[in-house]
């Protein structure tokens, strides 16, 4: 695959197609990702969960709306008023983002003492969230993220959870069914239509 290919297989700029290239092809020689449909799948599957490769962390940027219905079970109707985006904000603040990753996330995931939520937050191109599955991207990428959880903002480190999260997730036995990976990665069937439409792209590209 040449820079070109992933930047018309992936659908973005030939900006993010030079950021992204370098870490895509070390992490497919590290984690075996080797068959074109392989790495159509990997691109597409990717690309829809970094919205187009574009994002490295999970953003609690919520309106009060957004809050209730991304995390309903986990708030009360009161906090999501409260620590939502109010009239006038752009942005929620960020301790107020920190309150609610601490809220949704406390208490589980390992998530075991104050503040992990927020420190243990969604990084990655693909998100890796909560203590434990820091610790187990750790061991697989042979980096201490439990001490450094920044470096998965990073975007070798980004691009390299990710290829290890594909391997954990044997999401490679399935390359050519979108339904069954989408399973292996999101837990349901999440955005399903647009990583369809990412992995058809890829597939005409590369396949």
């Amino acid at each position: 695959m040449t820079q070109d290919q992933f930047k018309e297989a992936a659908g973005i700029g030939a900006g993010l197609a030079a950021r992204w290239f370098p870490h895509l092809e070390a992490t497919f020689a590290e984690f075996g990702i080797t068959s074109s449909v392989a790495q159509a799948m990997f691109i597409a599957q990717v690309g829809h969960e970094s919205a187009g490769f574009t994002a490295v962390a999970e953003s609690f940027n919520y309106s009060v709306s957004g809050l209730q219905s991304t995390f309903g079970k986990r708030l009360t109707a009161e906090q999501c008023k409260m620590l939502g985006r109010q009239r006038g904000e752009s942005v929620v603040p960020v301790n107020r983002q920190a309150a609610i990753a601490n809220l949704v996330y406390g208490g589980r995931l390992g998530n075991k003492s104050t503040g992990d939520g927020w420190k243990y937050r969604g990084r990655g191109l693909i998100q890796i969230t909560g203590a434990d599955n820091y610790r187990a991207c750790s061991a697989g990428i042979k980096t201490d993220l439990l001490l450094v959880p920044d470096l998965l903002e990073k975007d070798e480190y980004a691009m390299r959870s990710a290829g290890w999260f594909w391997k954990s997730r044997s999401c490679g036995q399935y390359t050519g069914d979108v339904e069954r990976v989408t399973l292996l990665i999101n837990g349901g069937n999440n955005g399903l239509a647009d990583r369809k439409e990412r992995f058809e792209r890829a597939r005409q590209v590369l396949v």
